[in-house]
């Protein structure tokens, strides 16, 4: 039987997703509605808690999805949940990363 992932989005993830639907929305609603949930369907789709790669720039236990242009940092918080962090835009500064954890 497959357990279920709990996962909570951090308050700066939940920041991340506003501020990424309102810039695109400006030049599509539609394109941002679709960005949007594709990141989250991502996320939901989390089974495991090691089931993406390590960040490359975090390092353990920061883990990521990349959606579109945008990574998604998650950070492990027990074998039964995971915290969402943060939407990071690939075409960004990666050292921008380092200390928003």
């Amino acid at each position: 039987m497959e357990h279920q992932i709990r996962i909570i989005w951090d308050n700066n993830a939940k920041s991340d997703l506003k501020l990424i639907y309102d810039f695109i929305k400006l030049k599509s609603p539609q394109g941002a509605k679709n960005v949007i949930n594709d990141i989250v369907t991502n996320a939901k789709n989390i089974k495991f808690t090691q089931q993406y790669q390590v960040d490359e720039i975090l390092g353990e236990p920061y883990r990521r999805i990349v959606v579109r242009n945008y990574k998604i940092i998650y950070k492990i918080q027990s074998e039964s949940e995971i915290r969402i962090l943060q939407i990071f835009d690939t075409r960004q500064n990666p050292i921008k990363l380092k200390g928003k954890e």
